[in-house]
């Protein structure tokens, strides 16, 4: 054992099991940091000698399993993009911590972390069952003891999203078509008029683009049943991309199939190895000028939105959009018999008006 001052505060350093263990008293107590060692030593034997585990896992760090998890995770399944997403977030926040050191307070202590960050709910939850499921036994006990007490998920708002109605869309792609982002008119397109998610645009690739069959093949997606599809370009869409290629080629010499559509460079495009990161700050500058509130996310329930009106059924609409939640289906459905409704009553309103021939006639 080593006591040390750092400051005024008093650390304690020690091995265990072959981890060096290098921690903060929090006290200026030389007595009380003493005792924070031992009661330390008493909670690493607790958890190394008293969970069913292969003992050596107990006492790395959450990184480092995280790490293992994820080239695992790699092998079995062919889309690990959410799954590195959300492990990204746990490893950042807790990730030096010891896996025998993850309890329900810890778990509970990185909800209130990312509710803090503004993350979703429904964000956390996803990353919370990364988190227990990647711990094994231990992670299913404090899982059982979180459930118990009502406190394993955060509360989900149910919240479809909003569809542009046609002057706010035509306001928006107005003001996107004249936005100082080179990025910007292109990807609004793609979002608008083919239901793309921010990622599948952002990390989409020339090779992806078929100008010849006028289509586009999603690479990485939310889901599997997302990744792969292939979705079909209407005219304004196409020519919006063919537009951005022009550009592109003049501003890189060329555009090559494994190149991103959407460089990543600041302030200007410079590097199409590199995805963009963000299409946040162009985005807004765009919503704000055309005086219209809403997300990136709401082009892509737009375009849906309009399929379920147009009579799509729910094959066709998850053909073009991919995954798309039960939830959403079933507001989509309400959307189509609306529709129906309408058209029915405008043939009964139809019927009621006498054409201009029979009043001449009966005159």
């Amino acid at each position: 054992m080593a006591l040390f001052p750092r400051g005024r505060i008093w650390w304690y350093q020690f091995s265990f099991a072959g981890q060096l263990i290098r921690e903060s008293s929090r006290s200026t107590s030389k007595t009380i940091a003493k005792s924070a060692e031992q009661e330390r030593r008493r909670e690493l034997e607790a958890g190394y000698n008293n969970v069913k585990q292969v003992r050596q896992n107990r006492i790395r760090t959450l990184a480092e399993i995280i790490d293992d998890y994820l080239v695992g995770y790699r092998l079995r399944y062919r889309s690990a993009t959410f799954a590195e997403y959300a492990l990204g977030h746990v490893s950042r926040l807790l990730g030096t911590k010891l896996a025998v050191d993850i309890n329900d307070a810890v778990v509970l202590g990185y909800q209130e972390d990312r509710l803090r960050e503004k993350a979703a709910p429904k964000s956390i939850n996803e990353e919370v069952r990364f988190l227990l499921k990647m711990l094994g036994d231990p992670g299913e006990v404090i899982r059982a003891h979180l459930k118990k007490n009502r406190q394993l998920k955060l509360r989900v708002h149910k919240q479809i999203g909003k569809a542009f109605d046609a002057e706010e869309s035509r306001s928006l792609e107005a003001r996107a078509s004249k936005s100082h982002s080179p990025h910007m008119y292109a990807a609004y397109m793609l979002a608008r008029n083919g239901g793309l998610r921010d990622t599948e645009i952002k990390t989409l690739t020339w090779g992806q683009i078929n100008f010849t069959a006028k289509t586009v093949q999603v690479g990485r997606a939310k889901s599997e049943a997302g990744e792969g599809r292939i979705v079909p370009l209407n005219s304004e869409v196409y020519e919006a991309l063919l537009l951005h290629r022009v550009r592109y080629q003049k501003k890189f010499k060329e555009s090559r199939d494994e190149w991103y559509v959407f460089p990543w460079g600041k302030p200007r495009p410079s590097d199409p190895t590199r995805h963009i990161t963000s299409f946040k700050t162009a985005w807004k500058t765009v919503r704000t000028k055309a005086k219209v509130k809403g997300r990136w996310h709401d082009n892509r329930h737009t375009l849906i939105t309009e399929l379920a009106e147009s009579g799509a059924g729910d094959q066709i609409i998850m053909e073009i959009a991919g995954h798309v939640d039960p939830q959403m289906l079933k507001h989509y459905s309400h959307i189509r018999m609306k529709a129906k409704r309408a058209a029915i009553e405008a043939v009964v309103a139809g019927r009621k008006i006498p054409s201009q021939s029979g009043d001449a006639q009966s005159q």
